[in-house]
């Protein structure tokens, strides 16, 4: 049976210390390995209201139930408190996902600041953001990190670069359907992206009669007769707190339908590099979320 790749997103300081640990302990009980991606700077949440005017974001807001997932104090940091630095003050809950053999990663420096800017900056800031996440993981871990995977699935032709240029081998950037190398200025470069495949919870949650009842049901539907491994992104504010029971479900569904789970350096080591496609970076929506983020042609 296909594996199910499990990458988690790590936004907040809250989602690290509560929701990091809760996943920890379902991938223990159901032998689940997983991908771990720390946001490794400030916490600005409360920046991310200024989107209120952009297209779809109320309705995925009122969908999602943002202040009962995230909590009010969470959503006043950048606003009315400081935004609190998540690496100097969630070092050692991270370096516990390490300990517990689990694929540890960067998801950003600044979350809301890097979705909310770099589509449109420079190569001169994209790599000072990059690079002080870098130098961060460095200094909680003790490694370079392994892998990468954007806040929102924002980024830019240079961010994509610096990928290259760190020696990542693979990284995990965007939405699609299969492993490919980027294309950017007309140049494949060297690392793979692995993109999530399957729909995230706060995209389907609220639509077509779907609710927290019913939605593992619906997304193990999905998955029941695939033939390709796939990838799942979740996020420790969501399904490592209020929507932890959903994921025990699907664990637990995933499991019986067969299904074994994997990091994305395990899936990355089993693919055959010489025979991957190459696809130019795009934009475009995906059903459930708000605006553009990259996505894979075809």
């Amino acid at each position: 049976m296909p594996r199910i790749v499990l990458k988690v997103d790590v936004d907040t300081l809250r989602g690290t210390r509560e929701g990091v640990p809760n996943l920890a302990r379902l991938c223990e009980r159901f032998d689940a390995r997983a991908t771990f991606l720390f946001s490794l700077g400030p916490d600005h949440t409360g920046w991310a209201m200024r989107r209120v005017f952009r297209p779809g974001f109320l309705r995925k807001v009122s969908r999602t139930s943002v202040v009962e997932h995230y909590g009010i104090r969470q959503l006043m940091y950048g606003v009315l408190l400081p935004g609190p630095d998540i690496g100097r003050r969630a070092a050692a809950d991270m370096r516990a996902i390490q300990q517990a053999g689990l694929e540890c990663g960067i998801h950003t420096w600044d979350h809301v600041y890097w979705q909310d800017n770099v589509r449109q900056r420079p190569r001169e800031w994209t790599v000072a953001q990059m690079q002080r996440s870098y130098e961060r993981f460095c200094d909680i871990f003790g490694t370079p990190p392994p892998t990468h995977g954007a806040a929102g699935w924002q980024m830019n032709d240079h961010a994509f670069e610096q990928i290259d240029a760190w020696g990542m081998r693979y990284a995990s950037d965007g939405r699609g359907h299969e492993p490919y190398f980027p294309v950017v200025a007309g140049r494949a470069l060297t690392h793979v992206q692995i993109p999530t495949t399957l729909p995230t919870l706060d995209e389907v949650l609220g639509t077509d009669g779907i609710d927290t009842g019913n939605i593992a049901a619906w997304l193990l539907k999905h998955t029941e007769h695939i033939t390709h491994d796939q990838v799942f992104t979740l996020h420790a504010e969501l399904e490592g707190q209020k929507l932890a029971p959903v994921f025990e479900q699907l664990l637990a569904g995933w499991r019986a339908q067969g299904h074994t789970f994997a990091t994305m350096g395990d899936y990355h080591a089993t693919l055959n590099r010489e025979t991957l496609p190459a696809y130019p970076v795009a934009w475009g929506e995906i059903p459930g979320r708000a605006g553009e983020l990259i996505v894979q042609p075809g």
